[in-house]
């Protein structure tokens, strides 16, 4: 790959996928690409955010998908070749499947679009096509022995809903943090996959205001933090994620988590908490919107 000095995202004007949406897109990938073979790569373009890696096509042809596996934002084929393949959504893209023999998804191939970069034709008669018009999206090739090693994945902290991310783990991870609770949260040192929305969320349901110091939260609340936060993100995984513009599942439908929100995007409309007349507000930090109760979120 060619170098990570990427241009800055815009953060507020388009949804960027967060965990439940790239773990959806993985789950609507796996019955099609477990255990198949790639019978051809088409690569449309040298590049998205960064040039592809070398001979990316001729790498990927022929191979077998051994498992499919995400780590925070990214989702990772492993292939019989022993390397892996690394998929960053960006911020529009989508992974969209066509001709399945399961009869799951879209049964005939669309005609090809201006912005299928790239395009996995499957020996199941699948065919996988990588649909980004904003470009800022990224694939990568890699070891699989040394992926943890990659430098997009190396300094990534625990997931939210594993056995690494526990009570004991985020006191300590948030001892003595001068940064809000909100920045603390989305920094993938600490938690990798979380995002904004469902920091947002996740903040409500504690009551916790994201402008409070994050080290000067009781280890109580944020003890109670976990549970909420794995909540949030087990229930957007089970609704297919959040779609408010680009994103779609495997097979073209929305995601609904969006009908759900009980801050996000909801300036000025009444709290949800029974026991408060509040509303919501909006404000900016560090270039994101975070939307609370000023009233019960303390």
């Amino acid at each position: 790959m060619g170098g990570y000095n990427a241009p800055l995202l815009p953060q507020d004007d388009c949804q960027m996928p967060e965990l439940p949406e790239v773990e959806t897109v993985r789950r609507g990938l796996v019955p099609v690409m477990e255990g198949q073979v790639i019978t051809q790569a088409d690569v449309n373009r040298p590049d998205l955010r960064w040039p592809f890696p070398d001979r990316m096509a001729q790498r990927l042809t022929d191979q077998k998908v051994l498992g499919l596996r995400r780590r925070s934002k990214y989702i990772l084929a492993d292939l019989a070749s022993g390397e892996s393949l690394l998929i960053h959504l960006g911020m529009s893209g989508r992974m969209l499947i066509s001709g399945d023999p399961l009869g799951q998804f879209v049964h005939d191939h669309p005609a090809p679009e201006k912005h299928d970069h790239v395009v996995l034709h499957m020996a199941n008669g699948a065919r996988i096509t990588f649909n980004d018009p904003r470009r800022f999206g990224a694939m990568d090739l890699m070891q699989t022995a040394t992926a943890d090693t990659h430098p997009l994945l190396a300094k990534l902290g625990p997931e939210p809903l594993g056995n690494a991310f526990n009570e004991a783990y985020l006191v300590q991870a948030l001892a003595a943090k001068n940064t809000p609770i909100k920045s603390a949260l989305l920094d993938q040192r600490i938690i990798a996959g979380l995002g904004n929305i469902y920091v947002c969320e996740a903040l409500f349901r504690a009551r916790i205001s994201p402008k409070r110091k994050a080290g000067q939260i009781s280890a109580v609340r944020i003890r109670a933090l976990v549970p909420i936060i794995r909540d949030v993100i087990a229930e957007a995984i089970e609704a297919g994620g959040s779609s408010l513009r680009d994103f779609r599942q495997t097979d073209g439908e929305l995601g609904y988590f969006q009908h759900r929100f009980d801050v996000y995007d909801r300036e000025n409309e009444p709290c949800r908490h029974e026991d408060c007349a509040g509303h919501i507000s909006r404000i900016v930090q560090s270039g994101r919107s975070s939307f609370y109760c000023v009233k019960c979120q303390r």
